[in-house]
């Protein structure tokens, strides 16, 4: 009976093993997913928006998963806006929307009312913006804060388009 267990469980395994590699899922990256290369691109000509407006940013890339891919920290930008630049690119890809959008759904009596407390915490302000590739397929998000929302939404936009240019 023991015996039959064991075989069944390898059997089991080696299917999961079988459809898993054939269907691509054991690669670490999919086509849909942004490179680094990308994540870079779109980050450094953020930064370059930011200095161009003289504002001070943590600008923060997200891949297809939400998991960080690239960050950085101006010089002299605020620390709490580390973790508030990660947050806006997390909820972008989470939603596939511009924060600043979803921040409109989540005003008292709107759809969406206090989803922001989801996900261990969401930013529904702008700042947040999704990032496509050529195809127009969503393969992360970048977020930025630091300046006003506005120009922390003009700079992630900037960032976003960098890889389509």
């Amino acid at each position: 009976m023991m015996k039959n267990k064991v075989l069944l469980s390898k059997s089991i395994t080696s299917l999961i093993l079988l459809i898993l590699t054939n269907t691509g899922a054991l690669f670490a990256q999919s086509a849909t997913d942004i490179s680094h290369e990308y994540a870079l691109k779109a980050m450094l000509a953020a930064k370059e928006k930011a200095e161009k407006l003289d504002v001070l940013v943590n600008i923060a890339v997200v891949d297809a998963g939400a998991n960080l891919k690239a960050f950085i920290r101006m010089d002299d930008s605020f620390l709490g806006s580390i973790d508030v630049a990660i947050k806006k690119a997390k909820t972008s890809r989470y939603f596939d929307i511009n924060t600043g959008d979803l921040g409109r759904l989540t005003q008292p009596g709107g759809i969406i009312y206090n989803i922001e407390l989801s996900n261990d915490g969401l930013m529904t302000f702008p700042g947040g913006v999704p990032i496509k590739n050529k195809e127009g397929k969503i393969i992360g998000a970048i977020g930025v804060s630091g300046g006003t929302i506005d120009q922390d939404h003009e700079i992630a936009t900037v960032g976003s388009n960098a890889i389509i240019e």
